[in-house]
């Protein structure tokens, strides 16, 4: 709870966002790639690809920008709002069994793939059937490419980005170091 208070603090004094602590359920994205959808997804008035990334569903305390959410932690029935945890280990692709978190940064290109994705505070739908003799829920999650989520700016080619997707992962989920 403390490194929450902490982590949101910071958030909310350096950004504009309306920031709260969520109990509930709620998909962490940040080992996930994300593949586009062909759509677009407007951000406070800006067109951004929509990037779609599987991820699993964990219960606890999150991190939510409220801004983006409706102003309200409670998702729509049968989805889950994708949001921030400082999770030592969750389950993760390709396997969903539960390893360690690794942060790592890339640089973002332009090649396809070599992109950023936000998936923070963006709507998941839960997926019908759980994995690994069902002890783990997973969700497909639809978020903007190469949006920061620190702003909502455009993500531009060469920025420096981090994530906990492993090397190789389309478009990870994560944000450009401020």
């Amino acid at each position: 709870m403390k490194k929450l208070l902490a982590l949101a603090l910071v958030m909310s004094t350096a950004h504009a966002h309306v920031l709260s602590i969520c109990e509930g359920e709620f998909a962490l994205c940040a080992a996930s790639g994300s593949t586009p959808t062909g759509k677009t997804i407007v951000v406070n008035g800006v067109s951004f690809k929509e990037g779609k990334a599987v991820c699993p569903v964990l219960t606890g305390q999150s991190i939510a920008n409220l801004e983006l959410m409706n102003g309200s932690c409670s998702a729509p029935k049968n989805k889950v709002w994708s949001l921030f945890s400082p999770q030592k280990s969750y389950p993760q692709a390709p396997t969903w069994e539960v390893q360690p978190a690794v942060v790592r940064t890339f640089t973002v290109t332009a090649a396809p793939g070599g992109g950023m994705s936000n998936q923070w505070s963006f709507l998941c739908d839960k997926k019908k059937h759980m994995v690994n003799n069902g002890t783990v829920q997973l969700a497909d999650c639809y978020g903007p490419i190469n949006e920061s989520p620190w702003d909502n700016s455009v993500v531009g080619v060469g920025t420096t980005a981090f994530t906990q997707a492993p090397v190789g992962a389309p478009n990870p989920v994560g944000g450009n170091v401020p």
